[in-house]
């Protein structure tokens, strides 16, 4: 009996288990290209890398490790071969789904990190562009050109700011809703594992 308790008490512990299944975000501080024409300066600072929209968060991955409750573990055994079988069943499941949901956040990831890329590439050649008719200008037109420079590059910085909050709040979203999905997946199969452990017990107790 003693062993039996045991048993039950490792189960249910084993079960209980439920890991945090919210999308890894950290809060950027930083912007998009900076740069000013005055003084002819060419797009001195420019980022090379993919820079998040001042004020949104950084799209992340979950990994498969976080968030499940029964991936990777072994269930301790009822002494019941059909329910040792139901549990093995439903961690497969729970296993298969975390996987394929673990899939759609990487991809919305991959997603998100492209269209911001190509939005700071973007950026970058306006404001190149920008400070090089600058620097062709002559003398007297300078001033000039510099304040038309400084226009446009605020019009890029602008465009890539609002495409960068674009792209990360819809990877949001789909990032979201796979989480959810993984949360359910879990809660099924510890409700599963649970149900069988207890028929096991009820048998065992016979």
């Amino acid at each position: 009996m003693n062993k039996l308790l045991a048993t039950l008490i490792a189960g249910l512990f084993a079960t209980s288990v439920y890991a945090q299944t919210q999308a890894q975000s950290t809060t950027s501080t930083g912007a998009p290209v900076t740069s000013t024409a005055t003084g002819m300066t060419p797009a001195a600072g420019t980022q090379t890398g993919v820079t998040p929209a001042a004020g949104t968060t950084v799209v992340g991955t979950t990994s498969s490790a976080q968030g499940s409750s029964a991936t990777g573990q072994t269930a301790a055994s009822t002494g019941n071969a059909d329910a040792d079988k139901d549990i093995a069943k439903a961690n497969q499941k729970e296993a298969k789904e975390i996987a394929k949901q673990d899939e759609k956040i990487s991809k919305a990831t991959n997603k998100a990190n492209e269209k911001k890329a190509k939005a700071q590439q973007k950026a970058e050649k306006k404001i190149a562009d920008a400070n090089e008719k600058v620097t062709k200008a002559d003398p007297e037109d300078k001033a000039k050109a510099s304040a038309k420079a400084e226009k446009k590059i605020a019009e890029a910085n602008a465009d890539a700011h609002e495409t960068m909050i674009k792209a990360d709040e819809k990877a949001q979203k789909k990032i979201v809703d796979a989480n959810a999905d993984k949360a359910k997946a879990q809660n099924k199969a510890a409700e599963k594992t649970g149900k069988a452990m207890a028929e096991a017990h009820k048998d065992a107790a016979k």
